[in-house]
Formats: C-alpha cells, structure tokens, sequence
C-alpha cells in the first residue's frame, strides 16, 4: 500500500502544541516549528479507522484495559524485537514523562542521586529535581564522530546515595542506537552497584537502517530483573495526544512499588481511543512503520547533503535512531542566545536549542525532520538564509 508523506496537511485549528504553543519564544511572529518531538504525517490509515469506529460508537465512559490490548503489545514487542514479555508485566501511564516521574518517586528519597547522560531529553531533569533529588551527570562522551557511553566516569561518580540511571535508548537528541556490548557493560554496572535500570525506549521503533534496537531488558534474566522499560506507541505513530504508554517491569517487587506511585498519583481509567489506537498500530500498522522510516532516512539525507553544500562548517551527526537530528553549529562563532534569535527572527523557523539537553549542549540544535520534504526543505532553506545574512 502506498503511502502519501509528502502531503502537508494544515493543523491550524487543533489546539496542535507544536504549532499553536502560546509559551513560544518570539511569540509575536510567525515561525515555522521544528522543535518538538510531534510528526507532521497523518497516523496509520488503521489507526485512524480504528479510532473512527469507536468514536461512532458515542458513549465514552470510564474505560479498562482489554486483555487484547496487553496482548497486541506484547505481539508487537515479540516480532520487532524478539522480546518475550507477559501481560501482568506491564503498567499503563498517561505518558513516558510521568513514568519517569512515577519511577523516581518508587525507587528513590529525596535527596538520593539518579544518573543522567547529557546531553540528554530535558524531562528526565525535571522528573528528579521536581521529586527532590539529586542530578548525578555523566556526560556522554564523543569518540571519532560518534557518541559514547563513558562508563569509567559513571563508575567514579556513583556515590553511596545513588539508585538509579535513567537510560535514552535510542537517545534523545543524539540519535545513537546503542550496541549490545554498549548495554551490556552499563547494565552490568547497574547490576553490580545495585542501581534501578530505568530506560526510555519510546523510540524503539524508528531505528535506522543498518541499525538494530536491543531492549535492555532482553540483555539477560538478571538485567531484566533491575530494568524498568518505558515504550509507547505515540511517537511511533504520532498518538502522543491519546496519552498511552506502558511500563514494563518484570521483577515484581519493583512492579509493585511502581505501581504504588502510579496508584497514588490517582491515575486510574483509560482513554478508549488510545486502547483501539494502539492494538490498531501494533496489529496493523507494521506496513505503514517501513514507508515511515524510508521517507525519515530520506529526509534525513537530503538534510545532510543540503547542509554540506550550503553550510559545510556545520556539522550533522549520525542519525541511527529517531527522527531529530542533531547539528552542530559551533563552528560558526555565535553563541547560543545570538543563534536562536537569528533562527528565530530572521529565519522564523523554531529549533530546539542545544543547551536545554544539558552539558555538551552547546552550539548545537534539534531539528525534528519527521515532515513533509516541502516542510522540511523550506525549514532548512531559512536556517540557512538566517546564518548566511550578515
């Protein structure tokens, strides 16, 4: 089945918080946004339908999860990444940010230390500091080109008040797909100094080709039994707004604790929409997920080479995995503040700054490429219009 990603459909009107945010910067001019992680392509044609039919249904009450629901997500985990996992593991949330939030209320004090690797997806920030905890930072390190894991420093920083690492696999904003042995060796250190594993795989499915995602849990029996997984399908098929996500957790006494923070925070009922939506996607959306990440690689392409003919000083790192690229601007010699205000009022196009990741942020910017080509080519076309103007 063909499918028409290069059709640039109007969100005005939607209440969309990519394009109608009343907190933007600058807000007194039109800008073109390219920040937030939200696909500018209609979801699966089976997702659609499948929310339509249940719409058409006109009662929407207080709803439970079916059992069909948990199986779906396991099919899906099972076929995409040899994941064997059992219903009674996982825990809904309205989202990957309050799990994460959920997680660190369960699995640490305020006051005790969670590691983070900047940099990094900024909400992993928020959830330990909004919780009272400590920020233990360590920076991902840069090898030829390539991001790295700095495991002797992660072992130097942890203290004897530290329970947790959280984990961006892939990562956010990076765009590393970590290897096997990269997990590997992070695991083990989370298993031998006895720390919660808790890792964000919302962007499991949009790997790259050349490229496979390896669930942390799937590393072994006793790696899983430290791991605490939060996926989604939102990202994925851009269902964000139906608020669905499940944590999946098999050692259950840190299932139960989880779920006491999920319990306590009232959370309870389920958007019906988001049920249908997601056995719809991961019963019938596979096909619809390989034309997605064709169009991404493509227009991840044709943003480097556009770059290198246009603005060879800038730097555009590999993109394994997501759809936001990462793209160092340093070179050109203006700060941080001078290029998003260019970018911003010269260029009106709205990127998301490096800084906001934390430490290794600076000079660089997030481009989301996950739209149309003629959105995309005309994004970068005033990125570079704004940096090429005296």
């Amino acid at each position: 089945m063909a499918y028409d990603f290069d059709r640039v459909i109007d969100r005005a009107g939607t209440h969309a918080l990519k394009w109608e945010c009343r907190e933007r910067p600058h807000a007194d001019i039109e800008v073109l946004p390219m920040w937030v992680a939200d696909m500018d392509f209609e979801t699966a044609p089976a997702v659609r339908d499948a929310v339509l039919r249940r719409a058409r249904h006109g009662m929407y009450g207080y709803t439970r999860l079916p059992d069909d629901y948990h199986r779906a997500t396991a099919e899906w985990m099972s076929r995409r990444f040899d994941w064997d996992i059992q219903s009674g593991w996982s825990v809904y949330t309205p989202g990957v940010v309050p799990a994460v939030h959920f997680a660190v209320q369960a699995f640490s004090q305020p006051g005790d230390g969670v590691v983070i690797q900047s940099p990094v997806y900024y909400p992993f920030r928020w959830g330990i500091e909004n919780n009272g905890r400590r920020v233990i930072d360590n920076p991902l390190r840069i090898e030829k080109d390539r991001y790295v894991m700095d495991l002797e420093g992660l072992e130097r920083i942890i203290d004897a008040r530290t329970r947790m690492v959280i984990l961006c696999s892939p990562h956010n904003p990076v765009g590393r797909v970590w290897t096997r042995e990269e997990l590997s060796g992070l695991a083990e250190i989370c298993r031998r100094r006895d720390l919660v594993l808790l890792s964000d795989e919302i962007h499991a499915d949009l790997v790259m080709p050349g490229h496979v995602h390896t669930p942390a849990a799937r590393l072994s029996e006793e790696i899983a039994d430290i791991t605490v997984t939060c996926t989604a399908p939102n990202k994925t098929f851009n269902i964000a707004g139906l608020q669905m996500a499940n944590t999946i957790i098999s050692n259950r006494a840190l299932r139960g604790r989880f779920q006491a923070a999920v319990s306590g925070a009232g959370i309870g009922p389920v958007n019906p929409f988001g049920i249908e939506a997601t056995i719809a996607a991961y019963r019938e959306g596979e096909d619809w997920l390989e034309a997605l990440l064709k169009y991404l690689h493509a227009n991840f392409m044709f943003l480097s080479d556009f770059f290198a003919a246009r603005l060879p000083r800038v730097k555009v790192y590999p993109l394994e995995g997501t759809y936001l690229a990462w793209v160092d601007f340093g070179a050109l010699g203006r700060s941080d503040r001078e290029m998003t205000d260019r970018l911003l009022r010269t260029g009106k196009v709205w990127l998301d700054g490096g800084p906001m990741f934390g430490a290794g942020g600076e000079g660089f910017q997030r481009i989301n490429i996950a739209c149309p080509r003629a959105l995309l080519e005309q994004g970068i076309e005033r990125i570079v219009l704004a940096l090429e103007a005296p």
